[in-house]
């Protein structure tokens, strides 16, 4: 059995293969990811970037995110699916979107990040631990 994460783009257009174990699996609920979504969090895994695999060509936007770092969004030019975020703060992290891997149901959540900007109606699971913002060393 491969224990690769791997996904993609909802057209097949962008493919990723990632070997190794997430670092970090979170919702994140600041407005950038409340308008990327149109709800009110993403959902996320983190991997050391060495060693990811991707085929096919994202289409990149750099932003600044609620931290005050740059961070790249890459979304497939054809379908518009996000597929995966990069850091200029954490160049060797890449962050794929959790409904891009192909076993969605791998994706295990260990914190909410953000959770300042949380709406009411945006029901997590209470178990979760919740930061206001980001975590410390994340």
């Amino acid at each position: 059995m491969n224990s690769s994460y791997t996904g993609g783009c909802a057209c097949g257009a962008i493919r990723y293969d990632i070997p190794s174990e997430p670092i970090f699996q979170n919702h994140c609920q600041c407005l950038d990811c409340q308008h990327k979504s149109g709800t009110g969090h993403g959902s996320y895994l983190s991997f050391p970037r060495g060693g990811a695999k991707q085929t096919g060509s994202a289409t990149l936007w750099d932003m600044v995110g609620d931290s005050g770092n740059v961070k790249t969004r890459a979304f497939c030019p054809t379908c518009g699916s996000p597929v995966y975020m990069t850091y200029a703060a954490m160049p060797d992290v890449i962050t794929v979107h959790a409904a891009s891997l192909d076993d969605p149901g791998r994706f295990r959540p260990q914190a909410v990040t953000y959770g300042v900007r949380g709406h009411a109606w945006d029901v997590l699971d209470p178990e979760l631990v919740k930061f206001e913002k980001m975590p410390p060393g994340k």
